[in-house]
């Protein structure tokens, strides 16, 4: 879908200025692009990472929040080592379910309002065209499954005080992630074989932090999608970092990357071969539009320079 109006990516109300905003999972890459924002916005929010918090401890969780008394929380905890939850199930059911389990009793007691963010992996991948929130999920990791069951404990524990907010290729300036693995990569190898059969979105933290300050104003209830504009693989992407790289200065040359089958590449978890996110449900409930993913990787890369 292409319009004029991606030209205005999230007009927000403000509404949120009054209210007491915790951010939930606050040293992972989505966790510090939302204080870098709402700070930007000069708003107070109450960031929190795993040393402060872990959700999975309900005792820790209600002593912590009922100091706190937050109208809004944020959680972009969870754990997101896809293929080490393979063989680490428990850690990963305890982050991915069991926390958002105990925030949404805990939302729904105290009538506050949850915005939890899931994943992509709680589809199979056999579609050919974009997932709407209400598709059958099907998941094929662990990972997936326990994001899945975090999210079916928030709907069902809070479904008039939560949103689950769908994305999919999260990357930023920050933490671990595909665009910091890329530009490492290219400076030390003379070429790359990347993955080609994978379709999905890449979306940038700034981008994902713009819609979430969007839903915060209008506090949507249900489960809605966000992911910037465009598909590409994993190559796409690739090819695409390479080439924002040598034109910003990042990289002094080229080097050879080949499209590779998912099978050439095997992993312990399996990915889902597409999944792309419908969002015309997040535009029309937020008039929160998103930026092509190109510009969006351009707008992060330039903050590599600074």
């Amino acid at each position: 879908m292409v319009c004029c109006c991606v030209m205005r990516p999230c007009l927000s109300r403000a509404n949120h200025m009054n209210k007491k905003i915790v951010i939930l999972g606050a040293n992972g890459q989505l966790g510090r692009t939302l204080q870098q924002h709402f700070n930007a916005l000069d708003q107070d929010v109450v960031a929190l990472g795993r040393q402060d918090l872990d959700i999975a401890d309900e005792t820790a969780l209600r002593t912590t929040l009922g100091d706190l008394a937050p109208d809004i929380i944020i959680n972009a905890a969870a754990y997101t080592a896809v293929d080490q939850a393979e063989t680490d199930d428990l850690d990963a059911r305890a982050a991915n379910a069991a926390g958002p389990k105990h925030l949404a009793r805990w939302v729904k007691e105290q009538n506050s309002w949850l915005l939890h963010i899931s994943t992509d992996f709680v589809f199979s991948g056999r579609s050919h065209r974009p997932y709407t929130p209400d598709d059958q999920t099907d998941p094929l990791s662990i990972y997936g499954r326990t994001k899945l069951e975090g999210e079916l404990h928030v709907r069902y524990l809070a479904r008039d005080n939560s949103l689950v907010l769908r994305t999919s290729w999260v990357y930023s300036p920050y933490g671990s992630n595909f665009l910091k693995t890329m530009l490492r990569l290219m400076a030390e190898k003379d070429s790359l074989n990347v993955v080609d059969d994978q379709i999905g979105t890449p979306t940038s933290t700034l981008g994902l932090a713009r819609c979430i300050a969007a839903a915060i104003d209008r506090r949507p209830v249900g489960i809605l999608h966000w992911t910037d504009a465009g598909v590409a693989s994993w190559y796409d992407f690739a090819v695409a970092i390479q080439d924002e790289a040598i034109r910003q200065g990042l990289l002094e040359h080229a080097i050879p990357i080949k499209p590779i089958p998912t099978s050439a590449y095997p992993t312990p978890a399996r990915r889902p071969s597409f999944s792309v996110l419908d969002k015309a449900d997040t535009i029309a409930a937020l008039d929160c539009h998103p930026q092509h993913w190109q510009r969006e990787l351009a707008h992060v890369m330039q903050q590599f320079k600074r």
